[in-house]
């Protein structure tokens, strides 16, 4: 048989790899290919029992109490919790005229950067250490563990009577090794920047756990071959963990600092400890003014009202951040 009878034998199309007009290829005439589309109804349905408990939670744990915060930032609530009524945003007008606004927002933010890049940089280090093969190891990775098991508010009040005048034993070691001149000492929990510097001091120790553990889990996947070849190629320690080892972290530090971020700007036990015996509003934050808005003025709408501006400078910040960093982006 001629050439041209086998050319024209095969099917259109076949040769070229060409898709053929109106062709079984079509994903749109495929048999079952609408199920291959995107899901409909009926799958939705399908999906909804093992969807459903997530849902709940997050209908229960954070839309209805958001839902409530920002309805009762819209009433005139008074001290005994009796609804009058709704007043617009003058709650929110109360909050953004107080003369200590702004100072407290921005003693947040310094607050919340502090503590965050003190805690990554500690945390990668000690991570580090931790990686290495040393007697005992296993021992110092446990002793890690315990500001993080331990209670924040007993963490907190060791260190504060610690620090007292006279009997505390910080401001013992303090007097003794020179670093203050009379045992009385320096007054560090009467003083407004003191007592927010030790609270910056002991966010970070209570942090490191945590994010210690975060990195360390990263390191764990960091291929060991990949430092090698590094070596090999005459990389010195330092060049071989900062072109080698710390790109490989990313996901793990955008994971820690992110968690940290949304639980530094959120902490309130450590700051209560610290401060919250020193009058006026040169050591508060944010969380700090929503607690004493309820607890010492009994202003739950103004209090509501600071809580949505709260809860919207998290969301903003987290927003940026993962548009920013890109956390699940690969290396």
């Amino acid at each position: 048989m001629s050439s041209t009878t086998d050319t024209s034998s095969n099917p259109a199309g076949a040769a070229s790899g060409r898709p053929r007009p109106g062709g079984a290829g079509r994903a749109g005439n495929a048999p079952g290919g609408a199920a291959r589309g995107k899901p409909g109804g009926r799958d939705l349905v399908k999906a909804l029992p093992w969807i459903a408990p997530a849902l709940a939670l997050i209908l229960g744990v954070v839309l209805f109490p958001a839902g409530v915060m920002f309805f009762n930032s819209t009433r005139d609530i008074s001290q005994s919790g009796v609804d009058k009524g709704s007043v617009g945003f003058d709650n929110y007008v109360e909050v953004f005229s107080f003369p200590y606004f702004w100072p407290i927002f921005l003693r947040t933010i310094v607050w919340v950067v502090v503590v965050v890049v003190f805690t990554v940089l500690i945390s990668l280090g000690i991570a580090q250490i931790l990686n290495k093969a040393f007697p005992g190891r296993r021992i110092v990775r446990l002793v890690v563990i315990i500001p993080w098991a331990a209670s924040v508010v007993m963490t907190t009040m060791v260190v504060y009577y610690g620090l007292e005048p006279y009997f505390g034993v910080i401001n013992k070691f303090l007097v003794d090794v020179g670093l203050i001149d009379t045992p009385e000492g320096y007054g560090w929990t009467r003083n407004p920047t003191t007592a927010f510097i030790w609270s910056i001091v002991i966010a970070i120790f209570v942090s490191l756990p945590f994010t210690t553990y975060t990195i360390l889990a990263g390191l764990a996947t960091v291929p060991s071959d990949t430092i090698e070849a590094a070596k090999m190629d005459g990389a010195s320690p330092a060049r071989t963990y900062f072109t080698v080892v710390l790109p490989q972290l990313r996901g793990a530090l955008s994971v820690a600092v992110l968690i940290n971020i949304i639980n530094v700007f959120n902490s309130l036990p450590i700051l209560k400890v610290m401060t919250g015996s020193i009058p006026g509003y040169d050591a508060d934050t944010i969380m700090t003014m929503i607690f004493k808005y309820i607890q010492n003025q009994h202003k739950v709408d103004v209090a509501s009202a600071l809580s949505v501006v709260a809860f919207l400078i998290v969301i903003v910040i987290v927003a940026v951040y993962v548009k920013v960093v890109k956390p699940t982006r690969e290396v």
